[in-house]
């Protein structure tokens, strides 16, 4: 479910027409637009907090924008913003069609999800719903992403792994161009990946190399299934045939949100749906 709903909401840091929406605000440059309309829901509130919560980040690449964006753009402005440029994009990728069948799904789970301990998702579940199917569509995408977030934060944090830490072990899992992708868009010096290494082949996680081991794959494993797990409320309140048919309606609907979103990012979404 993650793979189909991911994409819909990953076009806010994408899509052009979302990144117009922010500069018809007065706000420009990509990591501006993404902390402001990421963190709005929050208020204005400085770098620990998104720091503790975004949890991939690197301090110094947080503090670089916030408490700073607030005073080129009030958290108000950012999250309609951000609402007004992913709804316009997906509007004209769903050429003109208006999904309320799934988006009247796909807001059941969200509504649905548990939100104690997860402070993104509350944070976003907390803001106004928009009136238009598209726009709860990309509503519920969001919270729901966010809800799984959380928890994979907190599956993380109980296998004792940080921020650095949790994207040196991805990449040594995926191999390829994961580090160079995703290291600069997290902000870690290489001291500080090469460190998150050490402190994984400490651990038996990664080999000298810095490819995964079978005890990092297996505990990597865990992890993953306990996200999983903390991630299933929605879909069991839900229900296997609510499940199936949000599935069904959302599968052509990602694929269009394919056409603005990267095949090569950070997230890091695959569209085979890793």
């Amino acid at each position: 479910m993650w793979a189909l709903f991911e994409p819909l909401h990953a076009v806010t840091y994408f899509a052009p027409g979302a990144a117009a929406a922010f500069e018809n605000k007065g706000l420009t440059g990509f990591w501006r637009r993404y902390f402001a309309g990421r963190a709005a829901a929050f208020g204005a509130v400085g770098a620990g907090p998104v720091t503790a919560a975004f949890f991939g980040f690197a301090p110094a690449m947080v503090a670089r924008a916030l408490p700073s964006v607030w005073g080129r753009i009030s958290p108000r402005e950012a999250l309609a913003a951000r609402t007004a440029g992913a709804t316009a994009t997906l509007t004209e990728l769903f050429a003109g069609e208006q999904p309320a069948e799934v988006a009247d799904l796909l807001e059941q789970a969200a509504r649905m999800a548990d939100l104690g301990g997860r402070v993104l998702a509350a944070a976003h579940a907390d803001l106004p719903w928009p009136d238009d199917a598209v726009g709860r569509l990309w509503h519920a995408a969001t919270v729901l992403r966010e809800h799984r977030g959380d928890g994979h934060v907190a599956a993380l944090l109980t296998a004792g792994v940080d921020g650095c830490e949790s994207l040196v072990w991805r990449a040594g899992l995926e191999g390829g161009r994961l580090r160079e992708v995703t290291q600069p868009a997290r902000g870690w010096t290489d001291d500080e990946w090469q460190a998150a290494a050490d402190r994984l082949r400490q651990r038996g996680w990664l080999a000298a190399d810095g490819s995964a081991t079978a005890a990092g794959r297996a505990a990597y494993g865990r992890v993953e299934q306990l996200t999983d797990e903390l991630a299933a409320s929605p879909w069991r309140h839900l229900g296997a045939a609510g499940t199936e048919r949000c599935a069904e309606l959302l599968a052509p609907l990602a694929g269009r949100a394919w056409h603005v979103v990267p095949e090569d990012n950070p997230i890091p979404l695959r569209r085979d749906g890793r």
